[in-house]
């Protein structure tokens, strides 16, 4: 699971670090960095996936550009910048950490993975991976560790190595020998280590971040039968017309549970079926009942956008791998307010159940509401510095004077009026 996602110099940010729960929601005004911080975790997704890191910033055909692209990766003067995660695994956390140059062309600088030890919240981190940014392989000659306090090359070491015998040189070249023994066989050893970590904890992760963003005009369209649901939705039918009979018809069943409730009439049935005489596309359908006894059968085409968004936010819940983390932006755009309660209900049930952390950003007030005050801790604030005008991310419950302004009125009412934002500029000019 991610725990942690790091920024430096990343577009809008100087360096901010954000804190990854179950459920985090992420507040700010609009061009606040709120889409940057979405835009790291798809950057570092897309090149745990294989994309080379041009492709992952710029796009090409296939792929679209993350905003900015490549000239505008790193932050306004600056020439280089870094993405880190904390990821956690069995028995220890793990850092993975990638520095970037950026100019007109970009570079791995350094590619690193620490193991994470905690102790009364300090970072004790040892470097266990390097990646020759060159021609992207693992390097060929790791470091011996504890050597004065640094990692240094065995070559470099061997070289530097004190041995003063000079009458028996072959003594000499024994102790050397033995060094390098020592140094190979604890090498492979932190090797084979190596791979577990990154097969197991580092890539999985990372490649299971979706960026969940749906839009309905590409829903309502027929679509392939595919194993994985696009970011914008397009694909739901498929997805769903692909699912093996018994879970599909699990999945359909929940999807018709949670969607009778969003419109004011009653939404029977939801569910895809291929189309077609090769039945390789799919579409989706859904049983409506506007008047006691009279049940209407449409398709996409005639569904509202609240309704597709709705269930295309539903489908990653349910279709993702267990211990994914989804990253929704405006998750409540197109929702009615009073149905705000009926999304918080799906977030918390679902990604509970199926163990799928979820990272949202949202403006709606009724949403916030809808959390209540249990969500607290886990609302981050994005906000812009007056002064220098690098965005920067604060917990909530840091803000000092929270219990006054949670006093004043709900969450909701106060994202509403900006008083949080207001707050945090307040505090910087009383430090002044």
């Amino acid at each position: 699971m991610l725990k942690k996602l790091i920024l430096e110099n990343w577009k809008s940010f100087r360096y901010a670090e954000l804190p990854l729960d179950p459920l985090t929601v992420l507040i700010g005004t609009n061009a606040s960095g709120k889409s940057n911080v979405v835009e790291a975790l798809e950057f570092l997704q897309r090149i745990a996936n294989g994309e080379n890191i041009e492709t992952a910033l710029a796009g090409d055909k296939t792929l679209s550009s993350i905003r900015g692209g490549v000239e505008l990766a790193a932050r306004k003067g600056e020439n280089e910048f870094s993405l880190k995660v904390l990821i956690g695994g069995e028995d220890n956390d793990y850092f993975y950490n990638i520095i970037l140059g950026s100019s007109s062309v970009i570079w791995i600088t350094e590619e690193s993975i620490a193991i994470d030890k905690l102790l009364n919240h300090n970072y004790l981190t040892k470097s266990i991976f390097v990646i020759n940014p060159f021609d992207q392989t693992y390097s060929s000659k790791p470091m011996l560790p504890n050597y004065q306090g640094h990692n240094l090359d065995i070559g470099k070491y061997l070289e530097e190595l004190p041995i003063n015998n000079i009458e028996n040189p072959i003594e000499n070249q024994d102790k050397k020998q033995k060094i390098i023994y020592e140094w190979e066989e604890q090498t492979e050893f932190g090797n084979k280590n190596l791979q577990i970590i990154i097969n197991n904890f580092i890539l999985p992760t990372l490649q299971n971040i979706h960026i969940l963003n749906p839009i309905p005009s590409t829903m309502r369209e027929y679509s392939r039968l595919s194993e994985n649901l696009e970011s914008d939705g397009s694909n739901i039918a498929g997805v769903l017309a692909a699912l093996p009979d018994d879970k599909k018809v699990e999945v359909e069943n929940i999807l018709s549970e949670y969607i009778k409730y969003l419109p004011e009439g009653d939404i029977k049935k939801v569910w895809a079926e291929p189309v077609g005489r090769l039945k390789t596309d799919a579409m989706l359908y859904c049983q409506e009942e506007w008047k006691p006894g009279e049940i209407t059968e449409i398709d996409a085409r005639s569904m509202s956008d609240g309704t597709l968004r709705f269930l295309a936010i539903l489908t990653a819940l349910l279709t993702r791998p267990e211990g994914s983390q989804i990253v929704i932006e405006e998750i409540d755009n197109g929702l009615h307010p009073s149905r705000a309660a009926l999304l918080v209900k799906i977030l918390k049930e679902i990604g509970s159940k199926r163990n799928i952390d979820i990272l949202l950003t949202t403006h709606n007030p009724a949403l916030l509401d809808a959390f209540g005050s249990e969500i607290v801790p886990f609302v981050v604030v994005a906000h812009r510095d007056s002064e220098t005008g690098e965005s920067k991310l604060t917990l909530l419950e840091d803000i000092e004077n929270l219990p006054l302004l949670l006093a004043s009125g709900t969450l909701g009412r106060l994202a509403t009026k900006g008083a949080i934002e207001k707050s945090l500029s307040t505090k910087k000019q009383s430090r002044l």
